[in-house]
């Protein structure tokens, strides 16, 4: 198997994305690469998490994932490489690996120190050091080869909701781009009340014109969470809604 899938903050314009398409290509000129996307907000390793998350699944057995979503980038963290049961993910180790790591055996992590393009700059590491080891991974190459072995790597605080007697709390992970706020709860209660801004919430929506459009609605999304939204309206906007705003439910 020799399919990439991007996942970046990068943007298309400037060229940041073309450079790691260069040099996969370089190196295995029968890769294929795949754009899950580069539009991720800028920083947002959570936003990378949950969305690494709701798509990798859909890929063949195989797929090396390549996600650079990476403030930290020439600091000390380290870009790892790992390889569960069906796939590789190769990231700098800064918890965008949390959620679907959590959902896949990992069989080895490692620091990648081999196969890297030498170059005098240390604020690139998506062109010199993560693609070109997607790209050996493609060809076949032994994982341990690209560097030592590490036992665990760095998780996200935080992302689970909490609960305590007959009370969940909550919190809003991200936005999509409609400006439906995507939380981190995936299961409720049959009997349930969820309370935010003054509103409360007892049901939910099949579908996205089936809610109000004066209150927040409740939604199952292919995100895998729930989500808080308002038909073809932004939610965000409507409710000045921000990330890691808590949301309670009774049960």
């Amino acid at each position: 198997m020799s399919l990439v899938a991007l996942l970046t903050d990068f943007g298309l314009k400037d060229g940041f994305v073309g450079s790691m398409k260069g040099v996969i290509l370089s190196i295995n000129q029968h890769a294929t690469i795949v754009d899950i996307s580069h539009d991720i907000t800028s920083f947002d390793v959570m936003e990378a998490s949950v969305i690494l998350n709701a798509t990798y699944r859909y890929f063949p057995s195989g797929t090396i994932f390549v996600c650079v979503v990476d403030p930290g980038v020439g600091t000390e963290r380290k870009p790892i490489a790992v390889k569960t049961k069906d796939y590789y993910f190769v990231a700098p180790d800064n918890g965008l690996l949390t959620l679907t790591l959590k959902n896949q055996p990992v069989e080895k992590i490692v620091h990648i120190k081999n196969y890297t393009l030498k170059t005098d700059v240390n604020t690139f590491h998506g062109r010199d050091i993560f693609a070109p080891a997607a790209a050996y991974l493609s060809k076949g190459l032994d994982i341990t080869l690209l560097g030592d072995q590490l036992k665990d790597y760095k998780k996200l605080p935080d992302l689970e909701p909490t609960v305590e007697k007959n009370l969940i709390k909550g919190k809003i992970l991200m936005f999509d781009k409609f400006g439906n706020a995507i939380t981190n709860i995936s299961i409720l209660p049959e009997k349930f009340k969820l309370h935010y801004k003054g509103y409360t919430i007892h049901e939910i929506k099949n579908n996205f014109l089936e809610g109000d459009k004066d209150r927040p609605n409740l939604i199952k999304g292919s995100f895998g969470f729930y989500e808080l939204f308002i038909p073809m309206d932004s939610f965000k906007e409507r409710f000045k809604a921000k990330k890691y705003e808590e949301i309670l439910i009774e049960y």
